[in-house]
């Protein structure tokens, strides 16, 4: 909100009132420029909120559930949402048949999310030349994991090589738990390390 005499944005809210219709509601709002003391009305308009679908994934399950948001509203990968189940992050917006990153929200078909209130479970690969361990652990959605990391995983000390994320693949710097997909590993002539896995191990596949 802007002052349409002087254009400061030091604004003060003297009084507001909400009006509704079928489809809209409206907000009308009485304000005070702090800088040059005129006294001027402001109506903020948006679409009233709608249900939309929302499918959340936990881990190995997916559940089907509706969030209400504001059709006016845009949403991206990325935001987080409180759905019926707890807080989630958006993975995917469907519109036409087609993911997109971000879209208003009345263009929306579907969202897909996932529970940001579980630990992330990802996979880990360990390169036994020719012959590969692969493991699903829990790990805290925070977690970082870096290429060159030294690891421990039951009998095995590994280096960290690849990170493959929700997006890319990472040879460098470092990811989050939350966001990684697989990690690939090559054992090392170590005998120390960096930290233990074993403990984390969901299954081994």
């Amino acid at each position: 909100m802007e002052c349409p005499i002087c254009g400061s944005d030091d604004i003060e809210i003297l009084n507001s009132k909400q009006k509704e219709s079928k489809k809209k509601f409206m907000e009308e709002y009485l304000l005070k420029c702090l800088d040059c003391d005129h006294v001027f009305k402001d109506v903020f308009s948006a679409k009233k909120p709608k249900m939309y679908r929302l499918i959340i994934s936990e881990q190995n399950r997916s559940h089907k559930t509706s969030i209400e948001l504001s059709p006016s509203d845009e949403l991206k990968v990325g935001d987080i949402l409180l759905s019926d189940i707890g807080q989630v992050e958006v993975s995917s917006i469907e519109v036409n048949d087609t993911r997109v990153k971000k879209s208003i929200v009345e263009d929306i078909d579907t969202i897909w999310a996932t529970s940001v209130e579980i630990p992330a479970r990802i996979g880990f690969s360990v390169d036994l030349h020719g012959e590969v361990d692969s493991y699903k652990l829990d790990l805290e959605r925070d977690f970082k994991i870096a290429p060159g990391d030294i690891v421990k995983i039951e009998n095995h000390i590994v280096k960290v090589h690849v990170i493959k994320t929700n997006d890319r693949k990472l040879t460098s710097g470092f990811a989050k738990a939350g966001v990684i997909k697989r990690v690939y590993s090559k054992p090392v002539k170590f005998n120390n390390f960096d930290y233990d896995l074993t403990s984390n191990i969901f299954k081994k596949t």
